[in-house]
């Protein structure tokens, strides 16, 4: 069996993504150290809380670079998607780099309170295999006070005082800013799609 390994990061959500794994009949390893991720065919990179603090962790654990070289599919959830990208306003603080654009907060407005929190539909915008399934307009569950833009890797948007990247992809780099451990049957598909796509 193939092994899934879970970033400790200290994100609260860590075992509820663990379960979610479990579930799905995978065999999951917790990383704490590079060498955790010796032998493991897909890696997921879950977290809450702030991006500064999320990435002094990865760099403490000497989590940082590895995740940058990493050979095998990798997915970020809610903080962990935002980590994946060049920075963050939250802290100002540099991220791992990997995908383009810069984390920003969401604006709060009349009838948009920040923090986003609760379910949200998702709006595809192109087609990718970690949406196989899924029924288009299907909703998500969202905690977060910051988001990343939409690009070109973007798979899905939501909307919530605008537009905001809610899945991405490029190659085997794949994020969810809402929690699929918590998002019933389509955050469920969306971890077997990840789990069983051959990515390029």
């Amino acid at each position: 069996m193939s092994t899934v390994g879970l970033i400790d990061a200290g994100g609260a959500n860590l075992g509820s993504v663990r379960y979610a794994l479990e579930r799905l009949g995978m065999a999951v390893r917790m990383v704490r150290e590079p060498s955790d991720l010796a032998g493991t065919s897909r890696v997921i990179l879950p977290g809450v809380g702030a991006a500064a603090e999320g990435m002094r962790r990865l760099h403490a654990q000497g989590l940082a670079q590895p995740l940058r070289d990493l050979q095998v599919p990798l997915l970020g959830i809610c903080l962990g998607m935002q980590l994946l990208f060049e920075g963050s306003e939250e802290g100002g603080v540099d991220c791992l780099g990997l995908l383009p654009g810069v984390v920003r907060r969401l604006h709060p407005a009349v009838g948009v309170r920040v923090p986003h929190m609760g379910w949200n539909k998702l709006l595809a915008l192109r087609e990718s295999p970690l949406l196989d399934g899924v029924t288009p307009g299907a909703s998500a569950y969202f905690v977060h006070s910051y988001a990343a833009p939409v690009t070109s890797d973007t798979v899905a948007a939501c909307h919530h005082g605008g537009l905001f990247t809610a899945v991405v992809q490029r190659g085997r780099l794949c994020g969810a800013q809402f929690h699929p451990e918590r998002s019933a049957g389509p955050g469920a598909r969306i971890l077997r799609n990840f789990i069983e796509t051959d990515f390029p």
